[in-house]
């Protein structure tokens, strides 16, 4: 996997919440709604123990967060090398 991976529904609120941090640091990433595919279906609730949470975000590295909050993302993206850390 080379890009970041978001499982997301359009309905779900925290969705746009992640698509919305990424488009602000510019990172790029694969929307892959979860409504409209069973595979991404499967992947997710493998993922996250029968349950279709969104967003679930897949890192290059392997990293995983499921329904981050702001502060969350935040912090997996600069675990990730994705942003900066803070000063």
């Amino acid at each position: 996997m080379e890009k970041i991976r978001i499982y997301y529904a359009p309905w779900c609120g925290e969705c746009r919440l992640a698509r919305r941090i990424f488009e602000e640091h510019n990172l790029e990433y694969e929307l892959i709604d979860i409504d409209n595919n069973p595979e991404a279906q499967r992947v997710v609730q493998e993922i996250n123990n029968g349950y279709k949470s969104v967003p679930t975000i897949l890192f290059p590295s392997g990293g995983v967060v499921v329904e981050p909050n702001a502060p969350e993302l935040i912090s997996a993206l600069r675990r990730e090398g994705l942003i900066a850390a803070q000063a």
